[in-house]
């Protein structure tokens, strides 16, 4: 699996026919109380036939109902001894520069080896706080339950800062931060093409592809989706952009910049090829070199649920993204 998706579909069974559509969504999805449902379906997260309804919409025969979670706690996996690049951490919860190349969390095909199996070793050792014990975790095919909280995501090769819940009360006060859009979110991205602008607004919905569910793409019925970006630098045939989103929706700034004819470098899944017709043969290798593309969660700021503090972090470009902007 080569992206991560984080959105579940239903199909209601006759018995649950006219049931409310929030009471319907609190009952199928673990750890959302019920306003909180009613929330994510006024933001757009709940469509119901592909279209946008009220939380008082009454289930109907054949409706499918698809949710998209911009957030999810950890469930059941293998604590993992795997080095982690922490910016940040104290008793409540932890910011971590992810690598490229690294899935934040188990799903179908992939159990292991994942940011969630390497937090939940991490923040184990000799801390029975977080249901982790340190004689469970010496037990490398111990599988437990950890309540500890991945509050975001980022793609499996989008490097970055991400924010970890060390708790439910953390993770849950996070996680409405998200959700209320008061997280800044900055991106640094290189995109194929020049722009006449410095700066742009993108405002297009997004939805999952119907014949390929594992890809996205801008659509009328879609989930509202807001970008803002900023020309950073200017390169013959390329341009680096910093992105700044306002809303979370899967695969957003490369679905928004593909759809502005400026996609990712390094994105076979949305630059339709874009990659393999750059003209310089060094730089098209380079690219094909880079085994990932070039989208990095540069900077993140919340503030901070138990001491009510402004919180803000920066990372810079890991060494094969600076080396391959020396190469252009």
């Amino acid at each position: 699996m080569s992206e991560e998706i984080t959105s579940l579909t239903f199909q209601p069974t006759p018995t649950e026919i006219g049931k409310r559509l929030d009471a319907y969504l609190a009952q199928q999805i673990a750890n959302r109380s019920r306003s909180r449902i009613q929330k994510m379906i006024d933001g757009g997260d709940v469509l119901v036939n592909e279209k946008q309804v009220k939380s008082s919409y009454k289930i109907q025969n054949k409706d499918t109902i698809e949710v998209e979670l911009t957030e999810l706690a950890a469930d059941i996996f293998e604590p993992e001894n795997i080095p982690l690049d922490i910016v940040f951490e104290d008793d409540f919860l932890a910011v971590i520069n992810k690598s490229a190349g690294m899935v934040v969390h188990p799903g179908a095909g992939i159990s292991n080896g994942t940011l969630a199996n390497a937090i939940a070793f991490h923040f184990g050792f000799g801390n029975s706080e977080f249901g982790l014990e340190e004689k469970e975790i010496q037990n490398p095919k111990s599988k437990i339950q950890n309540r500890i909280g991945i509050v975001h995501r980022l793609d499996k090769d989008t490097s970055g800062l991400i924010v970890v819940a060390k708790n439910e009360k953390m993770h849950e006060a996070l996680s409405e931060q998200f959700h209320d859009r008061t997280v800044y979110k900055r991106y640094l991205a290189l995109v194929h093409g020049e722009f006449d602008e410095n700066t742009g607004t993108i405002d297009a919905p997004i939805a999952r592809e119907k014949h390929n569910r594992t890809k996205m793409g801008v659509r009328s019925h879609g989930r509202n989706a807001l970008s803002l970006w900023r020309v950073k630098d200017r390169f013959e045939k390329f341009t680096l952009v910093e992105v700044e989103i306002k809303t979370g929706r899967t695969h957003q700034i490369r679905v928004h910049l593909a759809y502005i004819h400026h996609p990712v470098v390094g994105d076979e899944t949305y630059n339709s090829g874009r990659d393999k017709t750059v003209a310089n043969p060094q730089t098209r290798k380079a690219i094909q070199n880079l085994n990932r593309f070039f989208l990095h969660a540069e900077k993140l700021s919340f503030t901070h649920p138990q001491t009510n503090e402004k919180m803000s972090f920066r990372v810079s470009l890991p060494k094969e993204l600076s080396d391959f902007l020396e190469l252009l």
